[in-house]
């Protein structure tokens, strides 16, 4: 074996046992002035000759999603498609397509309409590429007793036919608060608010130390403890940096409010499945959208008010 060749072998087994960047950087300081001196790794990656080492190489050195130029965010995108192409022959479309001009995003829920068939909870498992072996869900539907409105109060295991006689559904997702206290929380700066009201998460800045998760009053977000692990033909292909796109390892996850899907001008996948109109969504600007036609016309409350979270997250009945 060549001395270059064992050098890239080091190098490559050095990459391979870490899973983040947390315990990249970690291992990669606590290597420093012995092994990955000794063997070269640092000073010469770019001529390892994987082209798979290279592009890795550099997303581990990236910057915040935040803090990158559109050419940077442009160049990451690509570098993931490659990088899919080469580790899994996966040929995906991912897009770094920022905020639409004057529009901040909301959404609705009619406890009256919903029968609890959870349409909605295998459209956003399949458009967000979560993990099938954990059974991983942005969504949950409770069924609740008359007179009860908070879905802790409620059954969201249920296993029966549905719609049952004399009870209500409710649903749960993030509701994007615009005084997010999960934002506040991150050690990292992982986790923000876009201008369209989104809360957004840099999975390859998130840590997984979950105080996001601890500060969320609305049970909103999901660690993920393995590699998502979805059947190939199941896989969404068209996605976005910040939203469905294959999450590494060891992250906090949670709804993007399909962000893929809205920044286009389309639905989330959980309203358009669902099959009774119990879900509305829209832009909160536009006088003659949808949403804001509910909130005029309709019984609206939003959950836990009093903690001054201003969920983007309404429920109303007829």
């Amino acid at each position: 074996m060549t001395a270059d060749k064992s050098k890239q072998d080091s190098c490559q087994q050095m990459m391979e046992k870490t899973s983040n960047r947390r315990t990249f950087l970690k291992g990669l300081a606590a290597a420093a002035g012995s092994a990955a001196l000794t063997t070269g790794c640092i000073p010469t990656v770019e001529a390892a000759g994987s082209e798979e080492l290279k592009l890795r190489w550099q997303e581990f050195f990236k910057k915040n999603y935040r803090l990158m130029t559109q050419d940077e965010k442009d160049a990451t995108v690509a570098r993931l498609e490659r990088l899919a192409k080469l580790r899994d022959n996966r040929d995906i479309q991912m897009g770094s397509y920022p905020p639409l001009d004057n529009v901040l995003y909301g959404y609705a829920f009619n406890i009256t309409r919903c029968e609890g068939f959870m349409e909605c909870v295998t459209a956003c498992v399949k458009e967000n590429n979560l993990d099938r072996k954990t059974d991983t869900q942005y969504i949950r539907i409770f069924e609740m007793e008359p007179g009860q409105l908070d879905p802790s109060t409620g059954d969201g295991q249920y296993y029966h036919e549905v719609p049952v006689e004399n009870k209500f559904y409710m649903g749960t997702q993030c509701f994007h608060c615009e005084n997010a206290p999960c934002t506040k929380a991150c050690p990292t700066k992982a986790t923000w608010k876009e201008p369209d009201g989104i809360v957004v998460v840099d999975y390859d800045w998130c840590i997984g130390c979950r105080y996001c998760q601890a500060a969320c009053p609305y049970y909103g977000r999901r660690f993920n403890w393995g590699k998502s692990e979805i059947p190939e033909e199941e896989v969404t292909r068209r996605q976005h940096y910040l939203g469905n796109r294959i999450r590494p390892k060891g992250k906090m996850e949670k709804c993007t409010f399909c962000i893929q899907r809205t920044r286009k001008g389309r639905l989330p996948a959980c309203v358009e499945a669902c099959p009774t109109g119990a879900r509305v969504f829209g832009n909160l600007l536009d006088p003659e959208s949808e949403i804001r036609y509910v909130l005029k016309h309709k019984k609206v409350f939003r959950m836990k008010e009093e903690l001054g979270t201003q969920p983007k997250f309404w429920y109303f009945i007829d």
